[in-house]
């Protein structure tokens, strides 16, 4: 007899969220699937609403953990360091974090855009990097300016990234080399 472990509804919330990340990653809030999200998720599609409620839950629940993921990088990244320390090594972290994860980036991009048109998605984008740029300011002790170019580099790292290029890469004598180079003297 084979058993079977049951999932809690937490449980269950959490792998629903892990398996909508890549389809809303990929197609954005109007344009992802609920039936590929249950059934990669292992579940019906009616199931999916009751955990969610609409799509635009989901899209929330999402977003929201791959914002305290975000925070979570930039926590563990700074342990233990303050100052122009702490903002290095969460600028690395999330240079990583951007460079490895490709739907957390195309989710973050696609959040961004639904921004514009979705008031529940703005509200939950802002409070999202409001709590990045809350801990930044408090780990690193940065003033405004600095703070705002951190997060500047970190806007201008996630289109390079979109675009597949790296600061660490060297494209020669291009537009991305010459903005790569700024890059590497910010905080970020």
């Amino acid at each position: 007899m084979v058993k079977t472990l049951r999932q809690t509804a937490g449980e269950r919330r959490e792998a629903v969220i892990e398996a909508a990340r890549s389809e809303f990653a990929q197609h954005g809030l109007h344009g992802a699937s609920t039936d590929a999200i249950a059934r990669q998720a292992g579940i019906s599609q009616p199931y999916l609403f009751r955990l969610f409620g609409s799509k635009k839950e989901l899209f929330l629940a999402v977003n929201d953990a791959c914002f305290a993921e975000t925070l979570d990088t930039f926590r563990t990244a700074a342990s233990g360091k303050t100052g122009e320390a702490a903002l290095r090594a969460i600028g690395d972290a999330y240079r990583g974090l951007i460079e490895s994860d490709r739907n957390m980036l195309q989710g973050q991009l696609q959040a961004y855009a639904a921004s514009v048109e979705d008031d529940d998605v703005r509200a939950s984008t802002a409070r999202g990097y409001g709590r990045l740029v809350d801990y930044v300011e408090t780990v690193s002790g940065a003033d405004r300016q600095t703070v705002s170019m951190f997060f500047a580099t970190g806007m201008l790292l996630n289109v390079l990234a979109a675009m597949q290029y790296s600061i660490d890469e060297d494209p020669r004598e291009s537009w991305v080399a010459r903005l790569a180079e700024g890059c590497k003297g910010l905080k970020g």
